[in-house]
C-alpha cells in the first residue's frame, strides 16, 4: 500500500511538472514571446508582466516594442516614450486558430478584442494565443505592433501589405466608433459583426466566381450587412464610403486567398455573437431590476398616500 501511494505521488509530481513545462515552453517558438512597450520603465515591465500572468521573465522571450517597429509595421509617427500596451504571444499547433484576450479592457481605450482579432486575421496572424494589457490608459496600438514583431523575431514573416491593411481597418473602425460615441443606438459589438459579415460575403463571392467583387458588389454587400444588423440608419453615407474604400483595398491585399481566413472569421463571428447575446441578457436583466424597483417605489408611494388620506 505504501509503495502504491509512493508511485501515485511520483506520478502526480510528474504530471504537475509536465503541465508547468507546457505552460512555459512551446514546441515551435521555444518560449512564449512577451512584447512590451518601449515607454515602460524596468519596474513597469515587471508590473505589466504580472498583468499578463507571467510569473517570471525567465519563462518568456522578452522583446521591446520600439517606435521604429510601429512605423515599419503599421505606419504613423510615434515616439518610444508613448508606447505602453503590451502582449504575451504563445504559438500553438496548426489549426488552433487565433485567440485574443484583453486583460485590462479599462486601459485599452480604442481597440476591442474583436477589433484586434479582425486586424490580426487580415494581417495573416494564425495559430496563436494572445493576451494584451496595459498599466496605463492607451489606444492599444503598440500591442498590435508587438503581435507582428513576435512573429518576426521567431522567424515567421507576415505580409507587409496585409499588415498595413489591418491597420487601415483599425483606423476605419475606430473613426466610425468615435463618431458614434454619443449615439445610443450605435453598438460596437454589432458593428464588429457587420465587418465580419462583409468579409465573409467577399470571401464567398471570390470562392463562387473566382473574381474579386466590383465596387458595386462591395457597396451592396456593405448595405446588406448593415441592414442585417439593423445599422442601416445609424452608419451615415460618409462612413459607408469609408468602408467601401477600405474593403476595396482589403480584397486587393490577397487576404481572400488565404485558406485559414474563412475559418478564423467563422470563429470570430461566433465569439462576437456570444458577446452581443451577453449584452442583451444584461440589458434585459437590468430592465427587470428597474421594473422591480419601480414596482416597490409605486407600492410605497401608494401606502404613503393611503395613510396621508386617512389623516
Amino acid at each position: 500500500m505504501k509503495k502504491l501511494f509512493s508511485l501515485l505521488l511520483i506520478g502526480l509530481l510528474l504530471i504537475g511538472s509536465i503541465s508547468f513545462a507546457t505552460d512555459v515552453i512551446d514546441e515551435k517558438w521555444g518560449k512564449p514571446t512577451y512584447v512590451y512597450g518601449a515607454g515602460l520603465s524596468e519596474s513597469q515591465v515587471q508590473e505589466t508582466a504580472q498583468l499578463l500572468k507571467i510569473s517570471h521573465l525567465d519563462n518568456v522571450n522578452p522583446v521591446r516594442i520600439m517606435a521604429e517597429d510601429m512605423r515599419r509595421y503599421i505606419g504613423g509617427d510615434p515616439v518610444d516614450s508613448s508606447l505602453f500596451s503590451s502582449a504575451l504571444v504563445t504559438k500553438k499547433n496548426e489549426g488552433y486558430g487565433l485567440h485574443i484576450t484583453v486583460l485590462t479592457p479599462e486601459n485599452i481605450t480604442q481597440i476591442t478584442p474583436e477589433q484586434y482579432q479582425n486586424a490580426a486575421i487580415t494581417a495573416g496572424v494564425k495559430d496563436v494565443d494572445i493576451s494584451i494589457g496595459s498599466i496605463f490608459q492607451v489606444t492599444g496600438e503598440s500591442a498590435l505592433t508587438g503581435i507582428y514583431k513576435a512573429f518576426e523575431v521567431n522567424g515567421e514573416e507576415l505580409d507587409s501589405e496585409r499588415m498595413q491593411v489591418g491597420q487601415d481597418e483599425l483606423e476605419t473602425v475606430n473613426q466610425i466608433n468615435q463618431e458614434n460615441a454619443d449615439n445610443e443606438e450605435f453598438d460596437s459589438a454589432r458593428f464588429d459583426q457587420v465587418m465580419i459579415e462583409i468579409k465573409q460575403a467577399l470571401a464567398d463571392l471570390k470562392e463562387r466566381t473566382g473574381q474579386l467583387a466590383t465596387r458595386e458588389d462591395i457597396e451592396q454587400i456593405i448595405n446588406d450587412a448593415l441592414a442585417k444588423y439593423n445599422m442601416q440608419s445609424i452608419i451615415n453615407n460618409v462612413q459607408i464610403n469609408n468602408l467601401l474604400v477600405f474593403f476595396e483595398k482589403y480584397q486587393q491585399s490577397g487576404v481572400l486567398d488565404a485558406s485559414e481566413v474563412k475559418q478564423q472569421l467563422k470563429q470570430l463571428s461566433d465569439q462576437v455573437s456570444d458577446r452581443v447575446r451577453d449584452l442583451v441578457d444584461q440589458a434585459q436583466a437590468s430592465g427587470l431590476l428597474d421594473q422591480i424597483a419601480q414596482f416597490f417605489r409605486e407600492l410605497f408611494q401608494s401606502i404613503a398616500d393611503f395613510f396621508r388620506n386617512l389623516g
